[in-house]
C-alpha cells in the first residue's frame, strides 16, 4: 500500500520538497522544539547527526488525482476532519482529528502531519516498540480523541493512511520537514486560579463556561467527551504550547508563554476519560516530566482532580505493541508419552 500511494501520485505531480530549515534549528523526535525564551517560535540549533528539515509544503488537493486511488485519499481527508461524523464508533467524544491536527494536519507546529507517511515504522518510547503508522493513527482514535482502534486492515484506515501519504509526497524515507508536530515551550509551571480567570474572559466565547464546547466545531475541554488523560495534550507544556500559538481562535498568538501555562493547568486539572494501560507506557523509564499519571520511574504530575470517566469499551481503546511470533505460547501436551 505504502509504495503504491507514493508511486501513483509522483505519477500526478513534481513536489520540490528540498531546502534546509533557518541556521539554529534542530530536531527530536517528531518535534521541532524551540530554544529557551519567552517566545516558543524562536530559532534553535541543529543537531549534527542528521540533514535539516525539509522545508516541504504539501501538494494541493486540486492535484488529487481522478481515480480510485484519488476517491481514497478524499475519503481520508474527509475522515480526518469530519471524524465524530464519518467514524461515530470509533471517535465517540467530540473532537475531530483536524481539532489537533490544524487545516487536517497540514497547518506548520499545529501537530502538523505534513512527511508523516515518510517517518514510520519508526520506534517509539511511550509503547517501548517499532509501531506502523496505522498504530500511531489508532493512538489519536483511543487517546487524543477518548475512542476506539480503527481495524488495521479496514477501508477507513487505508482511506487515513493514503491521504497521509499524499500530504507526504516527496518527502524522502524518514526525512524530518519544517512544522512537524508542534514547538516546545520554555519549562514554566501554570498557575490554575489564574488560569480559570483567563478561561472566563478568553475561552467561553467557544468552549463554554462548563468547558463543554459546542461541537464539532469547538470540542469539550473536559468531561466524559474530552480528550484522555493518555492524550499528549493532557500534558501541562503541550497544551501550552497548542494554546499559546493557536488560541483563542479570532486572535490566536496573543497570549504570553505564562498565560498559556496558567490555562493548559486550569483545563487540565479537570476530570477526563481514562486511558486503559496507561500504567505501562514508557516501559524502559524515561517519561517527561509533566506526565499526569505514574509510570516506570515515574510520579503523576498534578494529576486531574475527580475521578477520571470509565471507558465504556476498554479492550477497544488499548493498542497493544507489535507483539513477536517467536514469542508464542508452546502446544500444550494432550497426553500419551
Amino acid at each position: 500500500m505504502q509504495l503504491r500511494v507514493q508511486a501513483m501520485v509522483a505519477l500526478c505531480l513534481t513536489v520540490a520538497a528540498t531546502g534546509c530549515g533557518k541556521a539554529g534549528e534542530r530536531r527530536s523526535g517528531d518535534s521541532v522544539h524551540a530554544a529557551a525564551g519567552t517566545d516558543a517560535r524562536q530559532a534553535v540549533t541543529l543537531h549534527a547527526d542528521g540533514p535539516a528539515p525539509l522545508d516541504y509544503t504539501p501538494p494541493p488537493d486540486s492535484l488529487i488525482p481522478n481515480d480510485q486511488l484519488g476517491a481514497s485519499i478524499r475519503r481520508g481527508l474527509a475522515l480526518v476532519a469530519h471524524t465524530t461524523d464519518s467514524l461515530p464508533q470509533y471517535a465517540t467524544g467530540s473532537l475531530q482529528c483536524a481539532s489537533c491536527h490544524i487545516d487536517a494536519g497540514r497547518r506548520r507546529d499545529a501537530a502538523g502531519l505534513l512527511g508523516v507517511h515518510a517517518r514510520f515504522p519508526k520506534y517509539m518510547d511511550r509503547t517501548g516498540a517499532v509501531i506502523p503508522l496505522e498504530d500511531r493513527v489508532n493512538y489519536c482514535f483511543t487517546r487524543s480523541l477518548a475512542g476506539n482502534r480503527i481495524p488495521t486492515d479496514s477501508r477507513e484506515m487505508q482511506d487515513i493512511v493514503a491521504y497521509l501519504a499524499y500530504i507526504s509526497t516527496g518527502v524522502p524515507v524518514g526525512r524530518h520537514v519544517r512544522g512537524e508536530a508542534m514547538p516546545q515551550m520554555p519549562k514554566l509551571t501554570g498557575d490554575s486560579a489564574r488560569g480559570a480567570q483567563l478561561f472566563a474572559s478568553t475561552c467561553t466565547m467557544c468552549h463554554g463556561v462548563d468547558g463543554q464546547g459546542n461541537p464539532p466545531a469547538f470540542p469539550a475541554l473536559w468531561g466524559p467527551k474530552s480528550f484522555s488523560i493518555g492524550a499528549s495534550m493532557a500534558r501541562e507544556e503541550r497544551a501550552a504550547t497548542f494554546i499559546r500559538h493557536f488560541m483563542p481562535q479570532n486572535n490566536p498568538g496573543t497570549l504570553t508563554d505564562q498565560q498559556a501555562f496558567d490555562l493548559a493547568a486550569y483545563v487540565n486539572s479537570h476530570a477526563r476519560p481514562d486511558s486503559p494501560g496507561k500504567e505501562n507506557d514508557w516501559p524502559e523509564g524515561g517519561a517527561p516530566y509533566d506526565v499526569p499519571y505514574s509510570t516506570k520511574g515515574h510520579v503523576a504530575y498534578r494529576p486531574p482532580s475527580g475521578r477520571l470517566y470509565a471507558r465504556a469499551n476498554v479492550a477497544g481503546s488499548i493498542v497493544p505493541p507489535p507483539a513477536s511470533v517467536m514469542k508464542r505460547a508452546a502446544p500444550a501436551r494432550t497426553g500419551g508419552r
